[in-house]
């Protein structure tokens, strides 16, 4: 019974499905761009996406709540003095920011708000595991650097006029006139600069799956019978 279940779903129509209520991963391949920075250790996904917008399986509207509790006071009104208000930071593609970044309760939200705000670069001295992940998955470059190096380019952000450049194929980070090198697993690397998360990457290998189900149907045919 569960053989014939699942023998039965069409990939397709599950792809088709996820490209529906959601937007197609966008290629990653070099980025310049102003970078706000949040001098804080432990930013977990709850003050980067409250609980409370969690509600939605959409990854698109949940900017406007990024960091809800550090933008907006109780009553819903902005706090002026917070960085992603100031108009010479409110576009920022780049966000820099300290130690142990994505920590706390999984939720791919955390990543959604980020990308849909328009953060495309997150760099940090260190990230939690899913929240690190979960990045790649969806169009964000996470980069590890050291303190010293993260410190540079925080200080080097607290002008809004400079701008800092990310190559991922070179693997370089540029600004005032120095380079760093970053590293990345060449898996993940590929992804992001092809666009593919898991349906895209799914997708690549449309081929082999029907070569695979070919193969099988006239193996085993009963399992692809639908009568």
């Amino acid at each position: 019974m569960i053989l014939n279940i699942l023998a039965n779903i069409n990939y397709n129509n599950i792809i088709l499905f996820d490209r529906l209520i959601n937007l197609k991963m966008d290629k990653f391949k070099k980025l310049t761009a102003r970078a706000a920075y949040l001098d804080l250790v432990n930013i977990d996904t709850d003050m980067i996406i409250p609980k409370q917008f969690l509600k939605t399986i959409k990854r698109t509207g949940l900017g406007t709540s990024l960091f809800y509790e550090m933008r907006y006071d109780e009553s819903g009104s902005k706090i002026q003095d917070f960085i992603l208000h100031n108009p010479s930071y409110e576009k920022s593609q780049i966000l820099i920011s300290g130690d142990n970044f994505g920590c706390g309760s999984s939720r791919e939200h955390a990543p959604w708000a980020l990308l849909d705000f328009g953060i495309k670069v997150v760099i940090s001295t260190s990230f939690a595991d899913i929240f690190y992940n979960n990045c790649f998955k969806n169009g964000i470059l996470p980069i590890i650097l050291g303190q010293d190096q993260v410190r540079k380019l925080m200080d080097f952000a607290k002008n809004p006029e400079n701008q800092i450049t990310v190559d991922l194929e070179l693997q370089k980070i540029s600004f005032n006139n120095e380079e760093v090198d970053f590293k990345i697993n060449d898996f993940k690397k590929h992804c992001l600069i092809n666009g593919l998360d898991d349906i895209g990457l799914t997708l690549s290998m449309a081929g082999k799956i029907d070569q695979y189900e070919d193969k099988a149907n006239q193996s085993t045919p009963w399992l692809f019978n639908n009568n």
